[in-house]
């Protein structure tokens, strides 16, 4: 096996990619506009790989927050037709922009007065000329060694029905918390729905010492709560943490560190996070600054300790 064939594969794809940013242009944000202006839904039809393709942008779309569907476009012309409403917008991709199946539905796309937009890779074809707006996803050449199969030009169809779906889901302002509200099973639904109250620590097992404890004290919370954290506190208030790192890094410094205590060492100003923010964003702050573990605080004025959230029990949630 020539493993430079493929090599060959993927440069050539990722170079069609690359072209199609270099393009973008006042066509693209007329088709976004078209398509943030839709009461309906977006419906996307194509024949052979391109319907394949087709399927998975509509699938994109509906998953963030545009409700759409793929209309198969020989079983339209056999009575499909009836999913369609007023409202409607239509995304049709066709390569040659000569599909026959396609060309034959936009009579019946203009009687419903849908607004059409066409994904092609030749603008002076049929489709291109009958839409409302025509995205080039013209490629120089396929990854086929005999320029035959679809493969840069499916590629690049399926970028760019990413790029309309992710630009227009920005456009609407889709949160988040909508994603999560659209898939609430699995790995994502968890990752998106789960506040960081539904996996603290609270209660006996947060571990926690007051600012006087002895160091024996402080090591054997650490130990017992097995977080390798200890907040530091006093009449319920946020003052500090204590880290194992924090006790590796006092060992190396202090010769006498039995003789200290809890604010002798502590971190002061400690990370922490609301107990409604959602788990997700105390995953994306634990990556941001190398910890594993935050603090739970009702606010940052009062600094109330609430509890701990670990990176393990983020794990454990399906979260991470």
């Amino acid at each position: 096996m020539n493993i430079n064939n493929a090599k060959k594969v993927l440069i050539i794809e990722s170079e069609a990619i690359r072209d199609l940013a270099d393009r973008l242009g006042q066509e693209f944000f007329r088709a976004i506009d078209i398509l943030k202006s839709c009461k309906g839904k977006v419906v996307v039809t194509g024949l052979g790989k391109s319907g394949l393709v087709g399927q998975k942008i509509a699938a994109t779309f509906a998953s963030t927050g545009t409700p759409s569907f793929f209309l198969h476009p020989a079983e339209g012309l056999h009575g499909d037709l009836g999913m369609l409403s007023k409202g409607d917008v239509v995304l049709a991709l066709s390569n040659s922009g000569e599909t026959e199946e396609v060309v034959k539905l936009i009579p019946y796309f203009r009687r419903l007065a849908l607004p059409l937009i066409a994904m092609t890779g030749r603008l002076d074809s049929t489709v291109a000329k009958s839409a409302d707006a025509v995205i080039d996803v013209s490629v120089k050449e396929e990854a086929c060694p005999y320029n035959l199969v679809p493969t840069a030009s499916t590629t690049a169809m399926l970028a760019m029905g990413d790029a309309l779906a992710l630009s227009l889901f920005e456009e609407k302002g889709f949160k988040p918390e909508d994603f999560a509200v659209l898939h609430p099973a699995g790995a994502l639904g968890k990752k998106l729905l789960l506040k960081v109250s539904d996996v603290m620590r609270s209660g006996e097992q947060t571990p926690m010492v007051s600012p006087e404890a002895p160091m024996k004290e402080v090591i054997l919370v650490i130990s017992s709560k097995m977080l390798g954290h200890a907040a530091v506190a006093e009449a319920g208030k946020i003052l500090g943490v204590i880290s194992d790192g924090d006790l590796r890094r006092a060992m190396e410094k202090f010769p006498n560190l039995f003789e200290l205590k809890a604010n002798d060492i502590m971190t002061k100003n400690p990370k922490a996070i609301g107990p409604d923010a959602l788990a997700a964003e105390a995953l994306a702050r634990m990556e941001k600054h190398s910890i594993t573990a935050l603090l739970v605080s009702d606010n940052p004025e009062s600094k109330n300790l609430l509890g701990i959230i670990h990176l393990h029990d983020l794990l454990k949630a399906g979260v991470a």
